[in-house]
C-alpha cells in the first residue's frame, strides 16, 4: 500500500512536475472565466481561430530574434481585428470568416516553419511544453495570467451585458468598441501565456471545455465562472498527475479529463431535465 501511496505523490514532489503544476494553474483560471464569455457570446471558434493564428507570429518572432510573445501577440490581434473588418464590410457570416481567417494564418505559420527550419519544435508549439518550463516562463505566464483575470473580474458585469445584447449595453451608455477589442486583446495575450504550458491546438479546450459544463450545470453568471475554475483547476491537476502515472503527454490528458466531466454533465443535465417533465406531465 505504502508503494501505491508513494508513487501517487511522487509527482508532486519532482522540481519539473511542480513548474508544470504552477503554469498550468496559473493560465487555467483566466482561459476558464474566458470561456464562460465565449460561451454565452457564441464565440467559442474565436478562441480556436486566435489560437492557431499565433503560429506565423511565432515563426516571424523566432526570424526576428525577438521574444515569442511578442509575435504570437501581435499575430493574435491580426486575426481577431481582422475578423471584425471583414465581418463589417461583407456580407459573409462570423463563423465563415474565422474559418478562413484561422486557416489561412495557421498555412502561412506552417509554410514559414518549414522554410525558415527553426530550432523550435513544431510539436511544441502546437502541444505545449509544460514538463520543460523554467521559471522565467512563470514569471511570464504569470503576469499575462494576471493581467487578463484583473480586466476579466473588474469588468465582468459590463462584459456580461455586451455578451447577451451589444444593442443593449451601447443603448445604456457601455463602451462597446472598448468592451469588444479588450476581450479580443485579452483573449490574444491569454492564448500567449497558454502557449508554453498547453500548446496552440489544446487551448481550444481550455477556452470551451470549462465555460459549456458550467453552462450546463449552473443558471446564474456567476456560479459560471466559479464552477468554470473550478473544472479547469481540476482537470489541470488531475490531468497532469495521470499522465506521470499512466506515462501520456499531459495536456491531451487533461483535455481527456475535461470531456470525460462535459459527458457527466450533459447526462446529468438531460437526465435531470426528463424527470422533471414527468413530473410536470404528472401534475
Amino acid at each position: 500500500m505504502s508503494e501505491y501511496l508513494q508513487l501517487a505523490v511522487l509527482p508532486f514532489q519532482l522540481p519539473f512536475m511542480q513548474y508544470a503544476f504552477i503554469i498550468t494553474l496559473m493560465i487555467a483560471v483566466p482561459m476558464a472565466m474566458l470561456s464562460c464569455i465565449l460561451v454565452l457570446k457564441g464565440w467559442s471558434l474565436m478562441g480556436d481561430a486566435v489560437s492557431h493564428a499565433v503560429l506565423p507570429g511565432v515563426v516571424v518572432a523566432y526570424i526576428a530574434g525577438i521574444p515569442f510573445s511578442i509575435g504570437a501577440f501581435i499575430a493574435g490581434m491580426i486575426c481577431a481585428l481582422g475578423t471584425g473588418f471583414l465581418k463589417e464590410n461583407s456580407r459573409i457570416k462570423e463563423d465563415t470568416v474565422l474559418g478562413i481567417v484561422f486557416s489561412g494564418m495557421f498555412g502561412l505559420g506552417l509554410v514559414l516553419y518549414v522554410k525558415v527550419q527553426s530550432d523550435v519544435h513544431l510539436d511544441h508549439i502546437l502541444f505545449g511544453d509544460m514538463l520543460g518550463v523554467s521559471i522565467a516562463d512563470i514569471v511570464e505566464t504569470g503576469l499575462i495570467a494576471l493581467a487578463a483575470t484583473l480586466f476579466l473580474l473588474i469588468l465582468r458585469k459590463d462584459l456580461l451585458v455586451h455578451a447577451f445584447d451589444a444593442q443593449h449595453a451601447k443603448a445604456i451608455g457601455l463602451p462597446v468598441r472598448l468592451l469588444h477589442y479588450g476581450l479580443l486583446a485579452v483573449l490574444s495575450l491569454t492564448v500567449v501565456g497558454a502557449l508554453q504550458a498547453i500548446g496552440i491546438i489544446l487551448s481550444v479546450a481550455m477556452l470551451v471545455a470549462p465555460g459549456a459544463i458550467a453552462f450546463l450545470i449552473t443558471r446564474r453568471f456567476a456560479d459560471m465562472m466559479m464552477t468554470a475554475v473550478l473544472v479547469a483547476v481540476t482537470s489541470s491537476l488531475t490531468g497532469i498527475w495521470l499522465s506521470f502515472l499512466i506515462d501520456s503527454a499531459p495536456a491531451p490528458t487533461i483535455v481527456l479529463v475535461m470531456t470525460g466531466i462535459f459527458v457527466i454533465a450533459f447526462i446529468r443535465t438531460t437526465v435531470q431535465a426528463k424527470s422533471t417533465n414527468r413530473a410536470e406531465s404528472a401534475i
